[in-house]
């Protein structure tokens, strides 16, 4: 481990143990917002300070090991030796772990994701298509037991949506959902297509965090709000009052809908949390195209418009053109198994970051 990531490990260690002093003091605290900060503070640095321990543990098991290499035993200078490349192999790893452990949290990675589905070029076959991602991810947040809620939907007419939007409630679901933002393509013979010809339709994904009142300030002046009546699924009424919530944010053109909720109250409060988080999203645009497309991550960002994943269902094949990943078994992923994908894009972020803050030694 080099000189600059020991000296970082040390100021951490430091501070945890500054913080365990201070907790180890609470009985004597007045200002119960600043315990609660000391206890986020230490929580969050956990994880690094385990890893920490378990690479100077293996350190010290090397040195233990090292006298063994020079025995006049050849077996026991033998299992040395596998001792000792399998104690190397855990310090890399562990280092690798605590490299990404230290790497800045960005604090938007821990909230909840509202998410948007909108059928692209295809027509019908799009539409289905939006459908089966839509319960894709209702099925992968099932799986993580996260909370799903729509918030607005446009059905098709056909089985599908047009476009649909929902709020998914879960720790972290932001950080993994984030990838599947940007333009999925499939390509599939429809059960409508006499000939047998293949078609090609897509299905535009957008994923923002929840963001909160203090972070996205809307003046009351900068909105228009209308009221109408809720129509449910299939087109059955949700309710016989006007309970639907359009809102309208007048400086950008954003028209935010909710009509899923009881309320008005409930659909107003999630049309609001919505906007917020599409104006927060226009303002991180807006900072992307200012730093310019070098300094943007390959994995997280991107056009909208690009297409970073195709479903082919002749070949049984889904592709993740950020990573270059194919997989088979499509049945399986549309049930919600894309666990694998959203690994392997989590790595390629690791990867990247770490390149960025430690050079090209990773």
């Amino acid at each position: 481990m080099d000189t600059n990531l020991l000296k970082k490990l040390s100021a951490v260690q430091e501070r945890y143990n500054e913080l365990e002093r201070l907790l180890s003091m609470q009985e004597t605290f007045q200002d119960i917002a600043l315990l609660e900060k000391y206890g986020k503070e230490r929580a969050a640095l956990d994880d690094v300070m385990t890893l920490y321990t378990d690479w100077k543990t293996a350190q010290e098991q090397q040195q233990e090991t090292e006298p063994l290499l020079s025995e006049k035993d050849a077996e026991i200078r033998a299992l040395a030796k596998e001792e000792m490349d399998q104690l190397h192999e855990k310090s890399d790893k562990l280092e690798q772990e605590i490299k990404i452990a230290l790497l800045p949290k960005n604090i938007m990675e821990e909230r909840d994701a509202i998410m948007t589905i909108q059928a692209g070029v295809g027509g019908d076959e799009a539409a289905l298509f939006a459908g089966e991602l839509f319960r894709m991810y209702v099925r992968y947040a099932e799986r993580r037991q996260w909370k799903t809620d729509i918030i607005d939907f446009n059905d098709s007419g056909v089985g599908g949506y047009k476009e649909v939007v929902m709020q998914i409630h879960g720790k972290g679901a932001y950080s993994r959902l984030k990838f599947e933002g940007g333009s999925h393509r499939v390509q599939r013979v429809p059960v409508t297509e006499s000939s047998g010809r293949l078609h090609t339709s897509t299905v535009k994904v957008i994923v923002m965090p929840q963001t909160e009142d203090i972070e996205i300030h809307i003046d009351d002046k900068d909105i228009r709000i209308d009221v109408f009546r809720s129509a449910g699924h299939g087109g059955q009424g949700v309710n016989t009052t006007d309970s639907a919530v359009r809102i309208t944010h007048l400086p950008t053109g954003i028209v935010v809908t909710c009509q899923d909720e009881r309320s008005k109250i409930q659909n107003l409060a999630s049309a609001m949390s919505v906007l917020r988080s599409r104006l927060w999203d226009l303002e991180q645009q807006k900072r992307a195209d200012e730093e310019g497309a070098a300094r943007r991550s390959q994995v997280m960002f991107g056009d909208r418009a690009e297409k970073i994943r195709t479903y082919n269902f002749p070949q049984d094949r889904v592709t993740d053109h950020r990573i270059n990943l194919s997989l088979h078994n499509l049945p399986k992923i549309l049930d919600g198994e894309i666990e694998p994908l959203i690994e392997s894009l989590i790595d390629a972020e690791h990867l990247e970051s770490l390149q960025r803050e430690y050079g090209s030694e990773q």
